[in-house]
């Protein structure tokens, strides 16, 4: 399958993102999109990452357009950038997929493209453009990781994590060094765990169990009163309480959103539902899953009123801040794409003031709660077509879902997502990223989320492997 746009960018196998196609994709953004007459560009820690990056910042001198070269710095980081000096910017990653993937995050002078900019960037695409043999002159913006670490010690002030034991999981994570950074300048301990000198795809939204066990077992050792990672190119946060006891991103986009006064909240169907019965929120737009998506029902919402305290989040933990919120110290102005550290130091230092550990911040939310996991190596048509089955028919419907319960609902928005009596919801939708067929729940309880998901997981791999059979 030849690279495609997902839920979040341009995503392909490393040996499908030849110099000719890199060079096509990032000529057809600069003929499609606003750019301001520069673009910056940043990458992730994986192997592939630094020489497709030289191929995007020859491509840009070719154009005539000017190169800024930020290096190896978090997605958010180098939005934030860009959006500063008013330019375009080009991410080389593969966010959390496997090293033998990686792919193009294009923004504009206002922010991540959304789909009618894709649209654009494919049609302006397939043109012969010459293979630029050299680099041209480019600006260094090797600042940018220290100016997203000042974003966050200047909004909530250097005693916000006072006196905290806050582990970070490093792995490959391209914020590795800046979580230790901001973590110590926002008063805390900071304590690295497992650097890694080779890429490793942690996906937040699908934590295995091996790694929640080792996640667990480091806070013990170490003491900790948090643990905290990201994905490869920390666009999506990982949140631990003192037990190691991950917490789920749709539930930190709540405790986000409250903590900064949110009134109005966008977030795709696979987040849990909880969001709905939370007071002080008046609306809340559910949406397709993927960013852009989120996006356009925030920048919606501040079209029909400018002053809405819009904020955004996904079930992967990405927080997006439609507005200037005000942290303890300062004010933290918008930031509409998915960022990694607010979702973790909003929900950590509202804890420290109140004086309890963060896991106690969950004790007062609705009794919702949700899992997700995904089977890799599945061909994306294999899992429409059982998806697609699975929603024209209600009988197959009531022979593969076992969730003790009847069906009330179904939502085709992204995928099939099942209601059930009793508040059960079962979400099946093939992956915008990768060969996978993911799998979202939702159940009263934490341990009639795992059944559930344990169950449908296993029931997917059987029919999955049916369909395949018969084709």
């Amino acid at each position: 399958m030849p690279p495609s746009f997902g839920t979040s960018g341009l995503r392909g196998l490393v040996a499908d993102l030849t110099e000719e196609l890199v060079t096509d994709m990032v000529r057809a953004y600069l003929a499609a999109c606003t750019h301001g007459g520069a673009v910056m560009v940043g990458w992730d820690l994986r192997e592939s990452s630094p020489a497709i990056a030289a191929t995007v910042l020859r491509a840009i001198g070719a154009a005539g357009v000017t190169p800024i070269r930020a290096g190896a710095v978090p997605t958010p980081a180098l939005a934030l950038a860009a959006l500063t000096r008013g330019c375009g910017a080009i991410m080389v990653t593969g966010s959390h997929i496997p090293a033998d993937r990686n792919g193009l995050k294009f923004y504009t002078v206002t922010g991540e493209i959304t789909k009618p900019d894709e649209a654009a960037i494919l049609a302006a695409s397939g043109q012969d453009w010459p293979q630029a043999q050299t680099s041209a002159e480019m600006i260094d913006a090797s600042d940018t990781g220290a100016a997203y670490v000042a974003r966050y010690v200047s909004a909530y002030g250097s005693h916000a994590l006072a006196g905290l034991r806050i582990g970070v999981y490093q792995h490959s994570s391209v914020a590795r060094d800046l979580m230790m950074d901001v973590f110590a300048g926002l008063g805390a301990v900071p304590v690295a765990l497992a650097r890694a000198d080779h890429f490793i795809p942690v996906d937040t939204e699908a934590v295995a169990a091996e790694t929640r066990a080792q996640l667990a077992d480091w806070c013990k050792t170490h003491s900790l009163d948090a643990l905290v990672s990201t994905d490869g190119d920390a666009d999506r946060p990982l949140l631990c309480d003192a037990r190691g006891e991950v917490i789920a991103g749709d539930v930190l986009g709540v405790l986000t959103a409250r903590a900064l006064g949110a009134n109005v909240v966008c977030t795709p169907v696979s987040s849990n539902s909880m969001v709905g019965l939370i007071p002080g929120f008046d609306t809340v737009h559910r949406t397709r899953i993927g960013s852009p998506h989120v996006i356009a029902a925030m920048e919606n919402t501040l079209a029909a009123d400018p002053l809405a305290r819009v904020v955004g989040y996904e079930a992967n933990g990405g927080f997006l801040l439609g507005f200037a919120a005000h942290g303890p110290a300062g004010v933290l102005p918008a930031l509409m794409t998915r960022d990694c550290l607010l979702p973790v130091i909003a929900p950590l230092a509202r804890a420290r003031a109140a004086g309890c550990g963060v896991g106690d911040l969950l004790q007062d939310l609705p009794p919702r709660f949700t899992a997700a996991d995904r089977l890799q190596g599945v061909a994306t048509d294999l899992s429409k077509v059982l998806i697609d089955r699975l929603a024209q028919d209600p009988a197959a419907r009531a022979a593969f879902f076992d969730a003790g319960a009847v069906e009330e609902a179904t939502d085709l928005t992204d995928g099939l997502r099942v209601e059930f009596a009793g508040g059960r919801i079962v979400h099946l939708r093939p992956s915008g990223n990768a060969p996978e067929c993911r799998c979202y729940v939702e159940a009263p309880s934490a341990a009639e989320a795992q059944e559930l998901l344990a169950t449908h997981l296993d029931k997917l791999r059987h029919a999955l492997a049916e369909v395949e059979g018969a084709q």
